[in-house]
């Protein structure tokens, strides 16, 4: 697989979604240490503007998790897998499901998790995740709970398996849909889309770039469909950062 990346030429030519745990910061043992980074807020700061503001963050957090990361920033974004997606507008787009059981499965999984040291429980509001990073020995009996949560949520519901984490979502979204949602609107209506990602995830997404004839972006290790390879976060942002160099020479955003 290449590993010399291309470069944009012209700054209306790419539209940019990114991942963010594992892509734009390596991932951390809780979902909730990520720091805020100063530096990797201005490098998207950098690259929205060069692109004219064809860039957007498409992550299995929520919004409003995202948001925390990057304040006072708030990026065109899709959380949740695509469950909630802001656009360039900011208007929120979101996946409508029943509340109720969701609530009951929420209660349940955190009493789950709270029997066992190293396995942490999150409630993203329209989605639930368990993480065993700091437990991977719990994997099954994570993947176990999780299996019987989704099937008595119903045929509405699906398990997302992620890396040293398995989540009960929502069906008929995923990040592939989220990025062909983004490209029917401005600004990033008849760009090159670009996608870069690390997960199981992020495959989704690949697809649906590769389809359309853009380029996608594996961080790190692992089987994938994606056409290039970045090694890990470090390299992501650097390479960010010389594309967004290389847009600022070709121009003044339109």
């Amino acid at each position: 697989m290449p590993v010399n990346l291309p470069r944009p030429q012209a700054p209306e030519s790419w539209a940019f979604f990114l991942d963010i745990d594992g892509t734009l910061f390596e991932h951390t043992d809780r979902p909730d240490t990520v720091p805020a980074d100063p530096a990797v807020v201005q490098l998207l700061a950098g690259l929205r503007a060069a692109t004219g503001g064809a860039l957007a963050l498409i992550s299995g957090r929520a919004v409003a998790d995202i948001d925390a990361i990057f304040s006072p920033l708030r990026f065109p974004a899709a959380g949740q897998h695509g469950i909630e997606r802001r656009d360039a507008l900011g208007r929120m787009h979101t996946h409508a499901l029943p509340e109720m059981p969701l609530r009951r499965e929420s209660a349940r999984l955190a009493a789950f998790a709270a029997q066992y040291a190293g396995l942490i429980f999150e409630d993203k509001g329209l989605s639930l995740a368990l993480h065993f990073r700091q437990a991977p020995h719990l994997a099954q009996a994570a993947n176990d709970i999780a299996a019987t949560v989704a099937a008595e949520l119903g045929d509405g519901f699906e398990l997302q398996r992620g890396k040293m984490v398995i989540e009960i979502k929502p069906g008929g979204r995923d990040k592939g849909i989220a990025i062909e949602e983004f490209l029917r609107e401005v600004p990033f209506f008849g760009r090159t889309a670009v996608f870069v990602g690390d997960d199981f995830t992020d495959e989704y997404g690949f697809n649906v770039v590769n389809r359309l004839g853009g380029h996608a972006i594996k961080v790190g290790a692992g089987e994938t469909v994606a056409r290039w390879l970045l090694a890990d976060a470090s390299a992501v942002r650097s390479w960010l950062a010389q594309c967004a160099e290389a847009l600022r020479a070709g121009g003044v955003p339109g």
